[in-house]
């Protein structure tokens, strides 16, 4: 049962649907129904389609209510602060991440601080975030990897750990001069993967003279690694983990995560600006 669970959960993601396996999810763990909507607002498309932000309000058990940030373009990732003052202003409480790949999912609980600014009224809200908030560190998270489960303080290493060569691989990308913004998830991976891994795409798919001659090659994971080519091309700090395979494993477990890393200065630029939502409930 447990199999067939989360090769439909799986499925779900693999098609987008990260919000419905979200809620699969929560059900199952017991967390669905531990918060309360009170009301909803919506930044829409100009053609009135599918919503390009929405803000949620929310009251847990014990009567506290918080605020839940999401974008469409980001549906990996959910910002949540304190319900905002009478001026308006709200402290960040956490990055809140659910993001799965063919293998299984990664959700985690990244601590931020900082604050921002949400003004509600009756019929809207208005919103900006004039400076990033700052992120902390990972406080809670949970690894599901085919039928493994892994949780607690195996977990909280785990994801820390993936979050240090993300953010390393991520710094080193956004770096280099011809590094495009504003990718889909789709042309970023499309953008992306051939540099990163030659090895693994078609030949007229790799940069040019990314293999030559007196190159030096390793195995891991099954893969000759050209460790030539990761030393021309890669930091130093990155070397070890691409030619060990574990880049590979992090870019094939957790790629929403990279892409939402790497587009973070864009999200945030994004959310400078004010922004007015409807209200909907």
């Amino acid at each position: 049962m447990k199999k067939l669970i989360l090769g439909l959960l799986t499925a779900l993601f693999l098609s987008g649907c990260i919000s419905l396996v979200e809620k699969s999810g929560q059900v199952l763990d017991g967390t669905a129904f531990a918060e309360k909507k009170t009301a909803s607002y919506t930044a829409r498309k100009k053609d009135g389609a599918a919503a390009d932000m929405e803000i949620l309000q929310l009251r847990d058990k014990a009567g506290e209510s918080s605020i839940l940030v999401s974008l469409n373009r980001y549906p990996a990732m959910k910002l949540r602060g304190s319900m905002p003052d009478t001026d308006g202003e709200f402290q960040f409480r956490a990055l809140e991440y659910l993001g799965g790949s063919v293998s299984g999912w990664n959700e985690y609980t990244l601590e931020l601080s900082g604050t921002g600014k949400l003004l509600l009224g009756e019929n809207e809200a208005v919103l900006s975030i004039p400076s990033p908030p700052e992120p902390v560190r990972i406080s809670g998270g949970r690894i599901h990897r085919f039928d493994t489960r892994i949780t607690g303080n195996d977990a909280l290493t785990s994801l820390n750990n993936r979050r240090e060569r993300i953010v390393t691989l991520t710094g080193w990308m956004g770096g280099r001069e011809e590094a495009p913004k504003g990718l889909s998830r789709r042309d970023f991976e499309k953008y992306w993967k051939p540099l990163l891994f030659p090895e693994m795409v078609s030949n007229k798919k790799r940069p040019q003279n990314w293999r030559q001659e007196g190159d030096l090659w390793a195995r891991a994971e099954d893969i000759r690694w050209n460790t030539s080519y990761t030393e021309r091309i890669f930091p130093e700090e990155l070397w070890q983990v691409r030619n060990t395979g574990t880049l590979l494993r992090d870019w094939e477990e957790a790629l929403s995560w990279i892409y939402l890393e790497y587009e973070w200065e864009n999200i945030m630029e994004l959310l400078s600006a004010e922004i007015v939502l409807k209200r909907e409930k």
